[in-house]
């Protein structure tokens, strides 16, 4: 069986875009995989500060172009995107409440309510109270959840993830492993990812 490690931040459009794609790939093949809820800032800060400076100084035809292409995709997926009036998101409770849903065996659920949220409606799911309501909604404990989210082992799992692919040369999400070295970033790598683990699934067979 293949190892796919998936590190990821729901505040990242490209990343809602390869969350889609890769639940579909899933299906197609036989693999065991490790969801790595993380921080992309905190990834920005240490290796890659030139996302910051982007940001500030666009270059107005690559902006412009990097818009379409966006929602090219969108449409591809047949998912709705609508840039939020608040970004960029403070994901730092979001992804804690994105690794506790994984204790109950809800990240996948959890996470697509995280991304429709912010990315299609424009909520602001930085708010502990939404979190709250979206995990709720899939038949999560509000007050465990709650609970948990401000534990200190949610906070030392989200951190040690961070750093993990940090140092594994990553510099963004989302960032796929194959069976431990083998890297791919961004939305535009999952079709390649997906011949990976076909081809590699049928040398073995």
């Amino acid at each position: 069986m293949k190892k796919v490690e998936f590190f990821f931040d729901c505040s990242s459009p490209w990343t809602y875009l390869a969350f889609h794609r890769f639940q579909l790939i899933i299906k197609e093949v036989n693999v065991d995989i490790y969801w790595k809820p993380i921080l992309v800032g905190g990834v920005f800060n240490k290796v890659n500060q030139d996302v910051y400076n982007n940001r500030l100084n666009p270059n107005p035809l690559k902006f412009k172009y990097s818009r379409k292409d966006l929602q090219d995709w969108a449409n591809y997926y047949k998912i709705s995107i609508n840039w939020p009036k608040i970004f960029p998101l403070n994901a730092v409770n979001v992804m804690r409440a994105v690794i506790v849903s994984e204790t109950f065996d809800k990240l996948i659920p959890f996470s697509l309510l995280c991304f429709e949220n912010y990315w299609s409606k424009g909520i602001d799911i930085s708010d502990l109270n939404i979190l709250s309501e979206l995990a709720e909604s899939i038949d999560i404990d509000k007050e465990i959840f709650q609970e948990e989210i401000k534990k200190q082992n949610t906070k030392d799992l989200l951190r040690s993830n961070t750093d993990e692919l940090i140092n594994r040369g990553g510099f963004g999400s989302p960032t796929i492993f194959i069976n431990g070295d083998d890297m791919y970033f961004g939305n535009d790598r999952m079709e390649l990812i997906r011949k990976k683990i076909i081809e590699e699934t049928n040398e073995n067979e």
